[in-house]
């Protein structure tokens, strides 16, 4: 049973679906071509399945990686001795004799070295090659695939634009032939100059014209180490997986979106009849606002007709006051009399007795004699 490979999100593993499974199952379908009865070199192989789909049609191949893990579970799932071999090795020192295979190919490798290490390992790639060998290599096109979507992937450590790829190839794999790659819902390669009788269309509802194929996400070049070499072309290329997987997905995609399309209207009818009901409940408020202004005019009124009540009370508690003052005073003025009334009364009785009658004559005496002294 072979071990497993977990997927870290870079190194592709068989079970993947989508556009990594369209990309790296594509490339090795179309090296197919040029490896056929050939001696290959599948440098960093990774889990192997590419070596293993390269020796259907090679007359031998050796996959090389540099993690012993994955070598490990290649030679376990598809090693077969002499003809499919799996070597734990780096790309920058091949373990392989010079001259000894008559077609190396590479994809997505070159990205995975520093700058300074990338010309080591072409190098290496020249020495195991024969003279008339070929370099089928890949990498990612930076302008397209970091540059414009802003990407970072943090696996690659240099990646390269095209005259960059160029001017590093051109050292050691003078002639080139450049294809492009990116997936649809299937991955297709191009070549820069069409061989063939392919034909690709543009056209709309105003006329059709031939199609020139965009810039590709990804560059495939089949190099020779001669500059006169003459190379072998092939026609475009198109690969979908046999569960058109890709396909799928876009189709779900679509479906996700009329569901949302739905939601949205739903949600924008829902925002109407909330809408409305919010209109009605602003008039209710308003409403409300009315009642209690007029409520509260009202309640100013009655506190103010209150106000009044209370300084007349005031008023009419202080008048009490003042006549209850004057009622005490008038009874002590009454008391007063009285009692001098009565007084009177008793000098006027008294005197209106014998006794005083009798006095009288002395009284007269002794106030004549105060007089005369």
């Amino acid at each position: 049973m072979a071990s497993d490979i977990t997927f870290t999100g870079e190194r592709f593993v068989p079970g993947c679906t989508g556009e990594i499974a369209y990309e790296h199952w594509h490339r090795y379908a179309f090296a197919r071509q040029f490896a056929a009865g050939k001696r290959v070199l599948d440098a960093a192989c990774g889990e192997g399945y590419g070596s293993a789909l390269l020796g259907t049609v090679a007359s031998s191949i050796v996959g090389v990686d540099i993690d012993a893990d994955a070598i490990a579970h290649a030679r376990e799932r598809y090693g077969e001795e002499n003809r499919v071999r799996f070597l734990c090795g780096s790309c920058s020192s091949l373990p392989l004799p010079d001259a000894s295979v008559d077609a190396v190919v590479s994809f997505e490798t070159i990205e995975h070295l520093h700058a300074v290490d990338q010309p080591k390992m072409l190098a290496e790639f020249a020495r195991v090659l024969t003279p008339d060998g070929l370099l089928i290599i890949s990498s990612p096109n930076k302008r397209l695939y970091s540059d414009e979507r802003g990407y970072v992937n943090e696996f690659h450590l240099h990646e390269l634009y095209r005259d960059g790829l160029a001017s590093l190839l051109a050292a050691l794999f003078p002639a080139q032939s450049w294809y492009h790659q990116r997936v649809a819902p299937w991955s297709s390669i191009w070549s820069e100059h069409p061989v063939g009788s392919a034909h690709a269309w543009l056209g709309d509802d105003t006329g059709v014209v031939s199609y020139k194929p965009p810039e590709g996400m990804y560059f495939i070049v089949v190099a020779g180490r001669v500059a006169n070499a003459v190379l072998p072309t092939a026609p475009g290329s198109l690969f979908t997986d046999a569960a058109e997987t890709e396909l799928k997905r876009n189709e779900s995609n679509a479906r996700e979106v009329l569901r949302l399309d739905a939601l949205l209207l739903e949600r924008d009818a829902s925002l109407d009849r909330q809408t409305l009901h919010i209109e009605h409940l602003e008039k209710l408020l308003a409403e409300s606002d009315r009642i209690i202004n007029e409520r509260d005019i009202r309640v100013q009124e009655l506190n103010a007709a209150r106000e009044a009540r209370d300084r007349q009370l005031a008023e009419r508690a202080q008048t009490i006051a003042t006549l209850d003052a004057r009622v005490v005073a008038l009874r002590t003025e009454q008391d007063r009399l009285q009692a001098e009334l009565r007084a009177l009364e008793r000098t006027i009785a008294y005197r209106q007795s014998a006794r005083w009658w009798a006095k009288l004559p002395w009284f007269r005496l002794k106030l004549w004699l105060a007089r005369n002294r």
